[in-house]
């Protein structure tokens, strides 16, 4: 009997997606690159399952009932690019393709298309929540055509995450059009970026500005993580500052090495934020902020030589630790709204008509970016679609507002003891950006305009201008 989905690619995320359809009544044929990785999980975690090994593409695309549906779970780039050609012999028109891996999103635009031609739906699905997500619930980002979707959706329904009061609410929608879906998890990503840096620099100001034990911050993390900052990331990380290093004993966070790494969706997202002409500061600082940090070496030789404050905090610990508090939900905020800022950007470039709310709403549940205040945000997208920034719904608005007081204080501490706050004080500059109704801009044109003759615009008339600018007493512009 045919099976009712295939998947390609049995690494860590491609068993547990596997393990999940198999849970919710769904047989499903797999393949893998190397027979050893297949016969392993088939005789391990899969055993006794409907899960059917394949050892041959031609064998594992015949193994599927029509229109088949195949899920890639393979590395980015080239690979996904060869399997697709490697299938296309083997299906017929009708069938579907799904990317399952963080692709990015103009390689799903290009591959969207050239199936399509050749009469194949394809799906560009983003996937977020790890290994425990896709076991046992993940997000679910989807993008492609419409009717290639409908084809999946049952399955994406039943294996998504649910969120909601009363946790019945799938954690998957149809995003939108060919790359849309990559495109919404790419940000998501970037969001993650963000929220991630936000927190490091939290712990960083309570143990290093504050002066306070590593116990003592794991002990405010557990307690923001049960009011309005509740959230996945702030929910690990006091487990993680809980841990102790079974070798020496001490906190597992003072044995890590302080350089992190990244698989670039960060990076895409800082770069489609310079192409669509949007600003996502706090998002492209946490890129930064983790490329400065793989420089260790270099780092630890300028530590020998450069310096800076050294006087000792000596305040009021718990107002410090309440102004952090408020910085974070502020900053984290910020990096929300910067997010949302890109996904309308590139919504009204690419045509694909997002829906703001939907986004937020499955993001509840499932995903690393997981929050209280999603609920919040979608209630805001809800009550206003065209919702111009995110800063600007009522809630969020006065939260922000409230916060402010404390917010700068916590940049300025930052500042004034040395510590390096990106995250805080990017998004802090872009709230002050945004309620600026007079920024500095005018005196960039004006220079635009004496050195290059870019024109510029007036505040009182229509129109583009130039200024002669007077030749006698020009500083010369040295060329050699």
């Amino acid at each position: 009997m045919a099976n009712d989905i295939g998947l390609i690619g049995l690494a860590v995320m491609g068993q547990n997606l596997v393990l999940n359809m198999e849970d919710h009544g769904y047989s499903v044929s797999v393949y893998n690159r190397t027979k050893e990785r297949t016969e392993e999980f088939v005789a391990g975690d899969a055993q006794d399952k409907n899960v059917t090994p394949t050892y041959e593409l031609a064998e594992f695309v015949s193994s599927l009932s029509k229109p088949r549906k195949i899920m890639l779970m393979v590395k980015q780039g080239a690979p996904v690019d060869s399997f697709i050609e490697r299938l296309l012999p083997l299906l017929d028109k009708g069938d579907v393709i799904i990317d399952g891996g963080n692709s990015f999103f103009k390689d799903t635009i290009r591959r969207n298309k050239a199936l399509e031609e050749q009469g194949l739906l394809y799906i560009g699905t983003g996937v977020s929540g790890g290994e425990v997500g896709a076991r046992f619930g993940p997000a679910m980002m989807p993008g492609g055509q419409k009717k290639a979707y409908d084809l999946v959706e049952p399955i994406f329904t039943a294996i998504s995450a649910k969120a909601g009061p009363n946790s019945d609410v799938p954690c998957s929608t149809y995003i939108g059009a060919d790359g849309a879906g990559h495109y919404v998890k790419m940000v998501h990503n970037g969001i993650e970026y963000g929220d991630m840096q936000l927190i490091c620099e939290a712990y960083n100001l309570m143990r290093h500005g504050f002066g306070m034990s590593v116990e003592d911050v794991q002990a405010v993390f557990n307690e923001w993580n049960r009011g309005k900052l509740q959230s996945y990331l702030i929910e690990i990380t006091a487990d993680i500052l809980n841990e102790k290093d079974k070798q020496t004993g001490k906190p597992v966070v003072d044995v890590i090495l302080d350089s992190a790494g990244n698989k670039g969706t960060g990076k895409w997202t800082g770069q489609s934020a310079m192409d669509l002409g949007v600003a996502a500061p706090t998002i492209v600082e946490a890129v930064f902020a983790r490329y400065i940090s793989a420089f260790k070496d270099e780092r630890v030789a300028a530590s020998t030589q450069l310096t800076g404050p050294t006087a000792k905090f000596s305040g009021d610990v718990d107002a410090m630790v309440q102004a952090t508090h408020d910085a974070l939900y502020a900053s984290k905020i910020m990096s929300y709204a910067q997010g949302f800022g890109l996904i309308r950007g590139a919504s009204k470039e690419y045509g694909w008509n997002l829906k703001f709310a939907d986004l937020s709403r499955i993001w509840r549940g499932g995903c690393i970016i997981r929050a209280q205040f999603l609920d919040r945000i979608t209630e805001s997208f809800e009550a206003d679609p065209a919702l111009a920034n995110l800063v600007l719904a009522p809630y969020f608005k006065d939260a922000v507002l409230d916060a402010q007081e404390n917010w700068r204080k916590i940049v300025i501490a930052g500042i004034e003891s040395g510590i390096p706050t990106p995250g805080f004080t990017s998004a802090l500059a872009y709230f002050d950006s945004y309620r600026s109704a007079i920024l500095p801009a005018n005196l960039i044109q004006a220079q635009r305009d004496y050195f290059g003759a870019h024109t510029y615009k007036r505040v009182d008339m229509p129109g583009s201008y130039h200024i002669d600018w007077p030749e006698d007493g020009r500083p010369e512009l040295k060329t050699g």
